[in-house]
């Protein structure tokens, strides 16, 4: 399929608004700038705790956690998209994840009181994550454990099966990927040619010293939804040693760095460039993947760079039992509480976890996490039907 770059804009517009028509729960996942200004003219968005300043997510709904190999393919559960990373207060990570798990919870069909034991079971999981002496982890989900499983059993042929349809060496021109325009096409070939980037490449390849790298195939990505519009492409690449007769394959997404709008800590130190900041966020947040990515530019713009491992996969839930949903719920903040954690002292955890978890009534769960989440449920299903009616007049 040839899409002209000029064209794109419009073609991947509509691509994003059908995208956030499909339910409340996809209109939540691709509307993080709306999340925020929603939060922030909130009545609630006074009483929210200011927490240590470190890196966060940004965008931390149920989607953008899941399996993620490092460079010698051990896989954990992290965070998987740290586009909107930036240093700033963990409890908008746990807010977001929080809407996020009741989204999927309503699409369920789930009671009300279910996301009332969700959050209280959000609060128990992070707060065990800040613990430093904390043994027994939370329980981990079914749904997460089968997902676990699978990635760790996969291999390159997989993930050429999923993204390539194929284990042939070529990326094919479908409603996916895109035929590359002439000027994209000697970007990319430059940016490979780059000392940098090529010596990552080998690096992950585990090719040392002597080695030959080329671009074997590229394609511009229609993927995700958020970032629908930018830069985005799907490089196939080949590395060898120059001893072996075959060289290795691997597909590299290379997706462009944006501003943040989430907001950022008083006096927090980033770096200006968008590609370095969400390298860094990553490594501080997801160190599996942050040592698979490189922060470089490309016609003009800041991209990073990922190597795609088989075992990267997506927590996909397309229905919650409430035992599951509870469950989840602990677990999945737990590894976002993880994340944070691991940035701060032992002194810094426990100074803020007494902080969350100061009760003002009789449950649980802290009122500003249940009435921030309440609060936006609200906003976001407003604002979810008014999408899907301007969809359906455009249409």
């Amino acid at each position: 399929m040839a899409v002209a770059p000029d064209e794109r804009a419009a073609v991947l517009e509509r691509t994003r608004a059908l995208k956030m028509a499909r339910s409340v729960h996809a209109y939540v996942r691709g509307n993080t700038a709306q999340f925020y200004e929603w939060l922030a003219e909130s009545k609630v968005a006074r009483s929210i705790p200011e927490g240590p300043p470190v890196w966060i997510c940004g965008d931390c709904h149920l989607g953008n956690l899941g399996p993620l190999a490092d460079a010698d393919r051990h896989v954990d559960i992290q965070i998987r998209d740290l586009d909107q990373t930036v240093i700033g207060n963990p409890a908008h990570d746990l807010i977001r994840l929080g809407l996020s798990l009741e989204t999927a919870a309503r699409s369920s069909d789930l009671p009300g009181v279910t996301t009332a034991q969700m959050i209280e079971a959000m609060i128990d999981g992070y707060s065990r994550a800040m613990t430093p002496t904390q043994e027994d982890d939370p329980r981990e989900p079914d749904v997460v454990r089968s997902v676990r499983r699978e990635a760790i059993g996969r291999r390159w042929r997989h993930l050429a099966k999923d993204r390539l349809e194929d284990v042939e060496p070529t990326i094919p021109h479908n409603k996916r990927f895109w035929k590359l325009a002439r000027v994209e096409k000697d970007a990319i070939e430059a940016l490979f040619a780059e000392r940098p980037v090529r010596a990552k490449s080998m690096e992950l390849a585990g090719v040392t010293g002597a080695g030959t790298l080329r671009v074997v195939d590229a394609a511009y990505w229609r993927k995700g939804c958020s970032s629908l519009g930018r830069l985005r492409y799907a490089v196939l690449i080949g590395i060898s040693d120059g001893k072996a007769k075959t060289e290795r394959l691997a597909l590299v997404d290379i997706k462009e760095a944006v501003p943040p709008v989430v907001p950022v800590a008083k006096k927090a130190a980033m770096p200006a460039d968008f590609g370095e900041r969400v390298l860094a966020g990553a490594k501080a947040l997801s160190p599996n993947l942050g040592d698979r990515m490189i922060a470089a530019h490309i016609l003009g713009k800041p991209v990073i760079l990922r190597e795609l491992a088989p075992q990267d996969l997506k927590i996909e839930i397309d229905q919650f039992s409430r035992k599951e949903a509870i469950v989840a719920a602990a677990y999945l903040s737990f590894i976002v509480g993880e994340a944070h954690a691991r940035q701060l002292s032992d002194e810094a955890r426990l100074a803020w976890r007494d902080k969350l978890t100061a009760r003002d009534g009789t449950l649980d769960a802290p009122s500003w996490l249940w009435e921030a989440i309440v609060s936006l449920a609200g906003s976001h299903e407003t604002g979810y039907l008014q999408h899907c009616r301007r969809f359906a007049l455009k249409r």
